[in-house]
């Protein structure tokens, strides 16, 4: 062959040489390239050419050898993008090439990716509440501490003549706005519904919060009395499409006349002011409670603040102990009670407010989410660190061959960390159709909605590629390094080992799995043990089979009451203020202590009929409960709870029968004490409660307590009675038992979502532990050979390889067990009532997890114990 050819080279040398750059020099022959292959080919002969051109192509590869550049050599840009071009194809090819390691990284990465994005929306949504009002920094709530003899009583609403005479005092003060949300009948026409979410609130609420008026006037929207204003939806439910401005609502059972001045969009739902109806306070000011902006002592609403910019909250804060002597300072001194005033800012009501919020959330719960998606991006990383070192042997005599012609580290660390990015990249978008398919499933598991789609949350898909081109990138960098830097003569000549250090890490990584799968396996437990602690306590009172309806006031209820006593199914019917579970009223009391002093204390009251008591299976500890028998009861007795009992300083209930009471409008003494019940929820603890019967303008619902054999055809002839009674409103109602479980929906979509994050990080935590079992397997093949030929069983084989992983998850559980026990014991510290952290949860966790561990590597070690040794041993 002529060793100095002329002209263009042959095409079969061209074709060898492209296929020998693609697959070993990670470069494409084109182009430029093929250009100087040709004219190294005339001039110095096919083999001095080739290697020529290798050299130089690795000169020019090298970042210090650009500025050596001269015209002969290709342009660096067009190096650097073939080279580029090449890392992403090869990449591609080797993700082909391993599809089983591929698809487990694959569905890890994206997996991880779509937790973090769904719990980043969620964590965004609990932060940003009434973030949405632009003036959110100067709007204040107006609470109130009022202290007595027994203690303070800490209250997020306020009496309704604060906030229009604070205003009057105080320039600092731009604008007030009080809220109070009520049940209001609403009819037109045929059409007649009971709204409850109905809001009261004054013509300055436009002015201090962000709500999107469409039409009407914001500063006369709410002015003058019988002003409604409606949200979209309630305006279509109406009027459908015809224009609800200026038309006629009914309200009310008198059905006065309210005309809808407004029309607003859907308030945010991640707002303290919601609501379907807007009604003007004037309605209430000056027809249905003319004298409430007199009644200091009357503490029925929530007063927001506007302040003017530059005003300091805590100087105006310092003035308000001056306002309130000039105001109700006699009144103070008389009832010797205390008040004072706490102003809230908006934006830290939802979280840090202990106070009764419309809206009220757990921070504790934000941060342990947020937590889990660490965790669980963690996690995720963890195992494309292991699963891509794992197939390192795999891997070894390419990387040989390669740096053995003369490839640069460099440019090898360049080529895996591409195949990083690669896997990242497509990771991400299946972590971006993931999500836009799960956001409605986990808008559900909310409870809330988070989210209205993907396209509505650009920024944060902005942010999860950025994300997804770190975890890339930092996730590639060990992999590439440990793989660019293997000798090539030992590879090539079959004497690889990984190091000390590498082993080291690997199963220090699959620890850390493993520690945090546990503790979410314990935590997840400990937190399903809590929530069904609290929907199964024994709360002293009966609420099976009892239907709450609500049923109006006076002779109305009075009928209804007697017409429902006599139908078939009907255990028992009584009437009341509030029921378990819901709201209910306090009033200003004076009574007897045990020092013979009338103690003021403000305390909750059950306004109550005579068959309230019994039908509720309340427990009288002391003295007798009311009776008909006894005609001063209805004006002259009261029933307290045993924590009111203790509040007055008695040692036991019967010392507190017969005592002086002062209560509102009664005076008279206590006949009764009944058994402390669990009237709120078990987060918190029994109040101090009194009883006082309903007089016939007070007590709006039924209790009615039916027999459980015939729910369905009770419920139908209750129904008809209804008709006949209460035609005019709708029928409406509700079972007790699900009412007072809604106090715990936040617990339990809690639980919902740990369990769902939980599953899901532990899933990911043995996709990392198959790919360590994986490597461990093709690293001691060799080893499985010769045991196998010298008689051992594939018993001892599978024992030999699943001890090591065993080990780790012991040293994993002894890791996770005492900080997954500190975490949850603060966690129930928010809870008055809560469960035992028993051993048998650890116990069961760390064989939960064993389990695991065997089940996710017992498909590796069976496989290679039943391995041919013939075939192990020619592998090497």
């Amino acid at each position: 062959m002529n060793n100095r050819p002329h002209g263009e080279p042959p095409k079969w040398a061209t074709q060898l040489l492209r296929a020998f750059c693609a697959r070993h020099l990670v470069i494409e022959l084109e182009g430029d390239l093929l250009e100087l292959f040709a004219q190294r080919l005339r001039t110095y002969g096919i083999r001095e050419a080739r290697r020529r051109y290798i050299r130089d192509v690795f000169s020019l590869m090298r970042p210090f050898a650009w500025k050596k550049e001269t015209g002969k050599y290709p342009k660096p840009a067009f190096i650097h993008t073939a080279m580029i071009r090449s890392y992403f194809k090869i990449a591609f090819r080797n993700l082909a090439k391993h599809k089983m390691f591929s698809m487990i990284n694959l569905m890890g990465l994206s997996a991880g990716m779509t937790a973090c994005f769904l719990i980043a929306l969620y964590v965004h949504f609990e932060l940003t509440y009434d973030a949405f009002n632009k003036k959110a920094d100067r709007i204040y709530r107006l609470s109130t501490d009022i202290g007595y003899s027994g203690g303070t009583l800490h209250y997020s609403i306020s009496s309704w003549p604060f906030g229009p005479n604070l205003q009057n005092d105080f320039p600092d003060i731009e604008a007030f706005t009080r809220i109070s949300k009520e049940n209001y009948l609403f009819r037109k026409g045929d059409l007649k519904f009971n709204e409850t979410q109905t809001i009261l609130a004054d013509s300055s609420l436009f002015q201090i919060f962000d709500l999107e008026l469409l039409q009407g006037n914001p500063k006369t929207a709410l002015q003058a009395p019988f002003s409604v204003v409606l949200t979209e939806s309630t305006a279509k439910k109406y009027f459908g499409e015809s224009d609800p401005m200026g038309q006629t609502l009914l309200v009310g059972d008198a059905g006065d006349a309210a005309q809808v001045t407004g029309i607003i969009r859907e308030p945010p739902v991640n707002s303290q002011i919601n609501g379907d109806i807007f009604i003007s306070m004037t309605t209430h000011t000056r027809h249905y409670n003319t004298a409430v902006n007199e009644e200091w002592a009357n503490f029925g609403t929530t007063t927001y603040l506007l302040l003017k910019p530059g005003t300091d909250p805590a100087v105006l804060a310092s003035k308000f102990p001056a306002f309130l002597e000039r105001h109700v300072g006699t009144f103070l001194r008389r009832e010797k009670v205390s008040f004072a005033f706490v102003l809230e800012p908006l934006l830290d009501i939802y979280l840090h407010s202990d106070r009764e919020a419309e809206q009220s959330g757990n921070l504790t719960n934000i941060y342990t989410f947020t937590i889990i998606a660490v965790f669980i991006l963690l996690i995720a990383c963890i195992n494309f660190v292991n699963l891509t070192t794992a197939r390192s042997l795999e891997r070894a005599r390419e990387v040989g061959v390669r740096k053995a012609i003369g490839a640069a580290k460099s440019a090898l660390a360049r080529q895996f960390i591409s195949e990083s990015l690669l896997m990242s990249s497509l990771s991400f978008v299946f972590a971006v159709l993931l999500s836009a398919a799960l956001i409605p499933l986990f808008n559900g598991l909310s409870g809330k909605t988070i989210s209205n789609g993907i396209s509505d949350e650009l920024p944060f898909v902005g942010i999860l590629f950025g994300a997804s081109l770190l975890i890339g990138l930092a996730s590639g960098i060990y992999p590439a390094l440990v793989l660019s830097s293997f000798e090539p003569v030992k590879v090539l000549k079959g004497k690889f080992t990984t190091s000390g250090k590498g082993n080291f890490l690997r199963k220090g990584l699959v620890t850390v799995q493993f520690a945090i799968s546990i503790a979410l396996i314990i935590g997840t437990m400990i937190v399903y043990t809590q929530v069904n602690y609290m929907r199964s306590h024994e709360l002293g009172f009966s609420k099976d089979q009892t239907l709450i309806i609500p049923s109006g006031t006076g002779s109305a209820r009075q009928a209804l009451k007697a017409a429902l006593q006599h139908l078939n199914g009907v255990r028992s019917v009584a009437a009341s203020s509030s029921v378990p579970g819901g709201e209910n009223s306090d009033a200003h009391s004076k009574i007897e202590n045990s020092q013979g002093e009338m103690q003021v204390a403000t305390l909750d009251v059950y306004q109550v009929d005579f068959d309230f008591i019994p039908q509720y299976g309340l427990t009288l500890v002391a003295g007798r409960p009311f009776s008909n028998e006894f005609t001063t009861d209805s004006t002259k007795a009261l029933v307290i709870n045993e924590a009111a009992a203790k509040l007055l300083g008695y040692a036991s209930p019967e010392q507190a029968i017969g005592k002086k009471f002062s209560q509102w409008d009664r005076e008279g003494i206590i006949i009764g004490v009944v058994k402390d019940f669990n009237f709120k929820s078990l987060r918190e603890k029994v109040r101090p409660l009194t009883f006082r019967l309903l007089d016939a303008w007070n007590g709006n619902w039924l209790s009615v307590k039916m027999n459980g054999n015939r729910v369905h055809q009770t419920l139908e002839a209750i129904e008809a009675q209804w008709k006949i009674q209460r035609p005019e409103r709708p029928f409406s109602y509700f079972f007790l038992d699900e009412f007072y479980d809604r106090q715990y929906r936040t617990d339990v979509r809690f639980q919902e979502l740990f369990i769902h994050f939980a599953v899901l990080a532990i899933v990911i935590s043995c996709l990392g532990l198959l790919g360590l079992a994986s490597f461990s397997t093709v690293q001691r093949t060799k080893e499985i050979g010769v045991r196998k030929v010298m008689g051992a069983s594939a018993a001892s084989i599978v024992g030999l390889l699943s001890k090591d992983f065993l080990q780790l998850v012991g040293i994993a559980f002894v890791i996770a067990a005492p900080l997954s026990w500190f975490a949850m014991h603060r966690w129930l510290e928010g809870f008055a009532y809560k469960t035992d952290i028993r051993a048998w949860i650890f116990v069961a966790a760390g064989l939960f997890s064993t389990f695991v561990a065997l089940a996710t590597i017992s498909f590796q070690s069976i496989r290679a114990a039943l391995m041919n040794p013939v075939k192990s041993l020619r592998s090497e």
